[in-house]
């Protein structure tokens, strides 16, 4: 199957920056919105790649076909590939901890927020497969929240 025309990953595409372009709106006009949205988007992420990584490791495997940078690819394909639970079970852990820091105070609210920024940029190369630019908008969302200190929300 080419994942790259599939009407499926079109579909998710536009929803997931609609989504996003939302989230991004609530992180600047309402802002405990957008923090309760983040923790379900990065709980929901963390339960999700949790499982998979466990029952279904290869289906990563598929990111390296929307791969933006070659190093991106070779890591897929290399390393990774032999390594895909605890590399995955590894970013399901962050993902729950950046999700749950969206329901802190303070320092581990704004780490968190510093957490997901890096995590969504870092994920922005896989093109289509994160989303893009979804990911970038909500890298944005957080940086506002962070920006604003909206920590007591």
């Amino acid at each position: 199957m080419d994942f790259h025309n599939s009407s499926t990953v079109i579909i998710a595409l536009i929803v997931s920056n609609i989504v996003s372009l939302f989230i991004l709106w609530c992180s600047w006009k309402k802002p405990g919105i957008a923090r309760f949205l983040f923790f379900l988007l990065f709980t929901w992420a963390s339960f999700t790649n949790g499982s998979y990584s466990l029952t279904k490791p290869q289906v990563y495997i598929e990111y390296a076909d929307f791969a933006l940078l070659s190093m991106y690819k070779n890591f897929i394909l290399g390393f990774f590939s032999q390594h895909i639970t605890i590399l995955v079970f590894t970013v399901a852990v962050s993902q729950f901890l950046i999700g749950v820091s969206m329901l802190m105070k303070g320092i581990i609210f704004r780490a968190g927020c510093w957490g997901g920024i890096i995590f969504l940029i870092s994920i922005l190369p896989l093109g289509l497969g994160a989303g893009a630019p979804s990911t970038l908008l909500m890298a944005a969302g957080l940086f506002l929240l962070w920006r604003k200190n909206i920590s007591n929300y």
